[in-house]
Formats: C-alpha cells, sequence, structure tokens
C-alpha cells in the first residue's frame, strides 16, 4: 500500500483530497492534519510516501513542513498544495525540497497525476508553472523577495485578522507578528493596511 499524508486547514478540502485519492486501489490515507505543526508530527510518525501540504498553513507554514519532511524523512515525496497562482510561491516550494506544485483549482485533472508522478519519485508542477523562474511575479514589485513567514502574515492581514489572531494561529508572540509585519511593509514601501492588501491582490496571495 502507498501512504499518504493530507495537511490543510479547512475541512472540506481534505475531504475532497481524501474521496479522490482513495479512489485509487493501494492507495491509503495514513494521516490527515489541520496544522503545520500537526502535520510535520503525523509525517514523522507515520512516514508516509506523499505528503501532500498546504503551502499557507497555521503554527508551520507548508515550506517549514517540507523543510523538516526533508530533513529527517528522505523518502517522503512532498506536494505543496495553494489556492494561489504565483510562480514566485511554485520555485520556492521546488527549492524547499517539494517534488511537487498544484493549483487547487486544478485538483481535479491533475491530482492524480501529481500523486502518481511521486509515486514514481519524478517531479510534477502544474503546466502553467513549468519553467518558470517566479521573476515575472516579482517584476510588478521592484523585485521584493519576502520570506515565507513575512508573506503568510502579509496575506493574513489582508485577509483582515489582526495581529493577536495572526499570532494565536502561527503560535508566535505579537510582538513577531508585528516584527514581520513591519519588515514586510518596509521591504515593499508601503505604510497601510491598504498597501498590503494591494500588494497581496498583485502577488494572488488573495482573490481580489
Amino acid at each position: 500500500m502507498k501512504r499518504i499524508l493530507i495537511a490543510d486547514d479547512h475541512d472540506a478540502v481534505r475531504s475532497g483530497l481524501r474521496a479522490v485519492l482513495e479512489q485509487r486501489p493501494g492507495w491509503m490515507i495514513v494521516a490527515e492534519a489541520s496544522d503545520g505543526r500537526s502535520a510535520f508530527e503525523a509525517a514523522l510518525k507515520e512516514r508516509p510516501d506523499v505528503a501532500i501540504v498546504d503551502f499557507f498553513m497555521p503554527r508551520m507554514t507548508g515550506l517549514e513542513i517540507t523543510r523538516g519532511i526533508k530533513k529527517h524523512l528522505r523518502e517522503t515525496e512532498v506536494l505543496i498544495f495553494t489556492a494561489h497562482e504565483s510562480g514566485v510561491l511554485a520555485q520556492e516550494a521546488l527549492q524547499a525540497g517539494a517534488r511537487a506544485f498544484l493549483v487547487k483549482s486544478d485538483a481535479n485533472k491533475l491530482l492524480l497525476a501529481a500523486v502518481e508522478a511521486l509515486m514514481a519519485r519524478k517531479p510534477f508542477v502544474g503546466g502553467r508553472f513549468c519553467g518558470q523562474s517566479g521573476r515575472e511575479d516579482e517584476a510588478g514589485e521592484g523585485h521584493v523577495k519576502l520570506s515565507p513567514r513575512e508573506r503568510l502574515v502579509v496575506k493574513l492581514v489582508a485577509e483582515g485578522y489582526s495581529n493577536k489572531g495572526i499570532s494565536a494561529m502561527l503560535s508566535s508572540s505579537v510582538k513577531t507578528t508585528e516584527t514581520h509585519r513591519a519588515s514586510a511593509m518596509g521591504k515593499l514601501g508601503v505604510n497601510s493596511i491598504a498597501g498590503l492588501v494591494r500588494y497581496a491582490i498583485r502577488a494572488k496571495l488573495i482573490e481580489e
């Protein structure tokens, strides 16, 4: 049996993935997780063949989970799954050690193919991102390079979460969240939440 872990903070997404994946004989979902820390701990315990991980997760980001998995579980392949179409995110996922990157809107037609590729130790990147360096997404922002944690904080701020709410989701202090937010604003050259929202829309971190 091929063993699969699913990590996403939305119950409906995990249920949908499970329903699709369990159609394939010989594939078994060995664990589900709704936050990054739980996903990483489940991976260490279950040692899945494939881990499907949402890019933006509370407590640990998808990139942090991927780096941890590749450090401790070299036989586990990682598919980064996200709602946001961004060459920058695809590049960061692959650099972190993921072998596959997929946008959630493509799941119905590409999920099984992506997991099959990983089972065979082959890379899989959604067609629109093949060969992308990610520079085209950054060009409009003067090649700004936010860290994964800064980008996650910007996304959550743009979605309307307070510093306190973000801190609770990420299991960090309010001061740490404020530091990430201030650093992102400095790099982007903005001085308001509206500026962060405009960046998040342009970078496709949130829907317009």
